[in-house]
């Protein structure tokens, strides 16, 4: 940790957030929607660079040098309910191995500044056809999280396992005797390698019940809406270019339906307008970091995020 802030509040409960990529950036879209309506401030930088390895060189302009370590940063909102700060982990990856021992280290930052729960946000692969509401699945350390799932009428997962670092930090939590829940949105297997906004919102959705919370999920059912429409289209013209094949190769095995393609990490160049719009809503969220949700969603359909995630996290440092 780069600095100290201050710890524990007298009156009040302080809940973790924690947040790595993973499948449809359900955990990354949610926490950077915390970020932007709740105008969190950056309060400290979680170094534990050491437990990744670096996994390649980048070329700018025909000179290539090292590649950067991913990193991780803590953001907070004071007051975001009644009697409740909220604290967000986010990290840019996660580690190859070593990740009991981060979330043990990360677990000891969060005592430190006061957290008393911690809730790892996730998505849930399924069945679900894109246009179909996202259900909620949940897990609990304790009796009374999963209490406070079924009150919210998560659906609890009776048996199985959560792979990476949902699960590992929730393990290590629960070793701590520090309560913790997973809230995993359900996304079509189908979209798994691109933004599936409408599990987010169904994750805050029930994040926010349980936190007492009132947070304006607007944009987000909006963002999510437009992308299960766009889903549903492709995956109707793949289901509809399959039925024309299959008459011309009869004895043919059919072929699964194509699935729209993966998101780029970024492109090579942003194209003159795109490159103007990206630099207008950087300047607006640089206003209002409540805007700064909208610039998230312009990155993401150029596939641009990630060349842009310091810069964009940058806007929510302590002035």
């Amino acid at each position: 940790m780069e600095q100290k802030t201050s710890t524990k509040v007298l009156g009040k409960e302080r809940w973790l957030v924690t947040a790595w990529p993973g499948m449809g950036t359900v955990a990354v879209t949610a926490v950077v929607y915390l970020l932007s309506k709740l105008k969190m401030r950056q309060i400290d930088e979680f170094d534990a660079r050491e437990l990744f390895e670096l996994e390649e060189a980048e070329v700018e302009e025909g000179l290539l040098h090292a590649g950067r370590l991913p990193r991780s940063r803590l953001f907070l909102a004071e007051d975001a309910a009644p009697g409740r700060d909220i604290v967000v982990f986010l990290g840019e990856a996660q580690p190859p191995t070593g990740k009991f021992a981060l979330s043990r280290r990360l677990l000891n930052a969060a005592r430190d500044l006061g957290v008393t729960r911690v809730f790892c946000f996730a998505g849930w692969i399924s069945d679900m056809e894109p246009t179909t509401n996202s259900r909620v699945h949940g897990v609990a350390t304790d009796e009374a999280g999963l209490t406070d799932l079924r009150r919210q009428g998560v659906s609890v997962v009776s048996s199985g396992r959560i792979t990476g670092l949902n699960g590992v930090l929730l393990a290590a939590a629960a070793e701590q005797g520090l309560p913790g829940v997973g809230l995993l949105g359900e996304m079509p297997g189908l979209a798994y390698q691109l933004p599936y906004p409408s599990a987010s919102a169904a994750v805050l959705r029930t994040f926010t019940a349980m936190a007492g919370m009132s947070l304006d999920l607007t944009e987000l059912d909006l963002y999510g809406r437009q992308t299960q429409e766009q889903l549903a289209a492709a995956y109707r013209e793949a289901l509809q270019a399959l039925g024309d094949a299959l008459p011309e190769t009869p004895e043919d095995p059919a072929a699964p339906p194509q699935q729209p393609p993966a998101a780029a990490d970024a492109p090579a160049a942003l194209s003159r307008e795109d490159d103007r719009r990206v630099e207008e809503l950087f300047e607006q969220a640089s206003h209002d970091r409540a805007k700064a949700f909208a610039l998230k969603n312009e990155l993401d359909r150029l596939g641009a995020f990630r060349r842009y995630e310091d810069r964009f996290l940058a806007l929510f440092k302590e002035e």
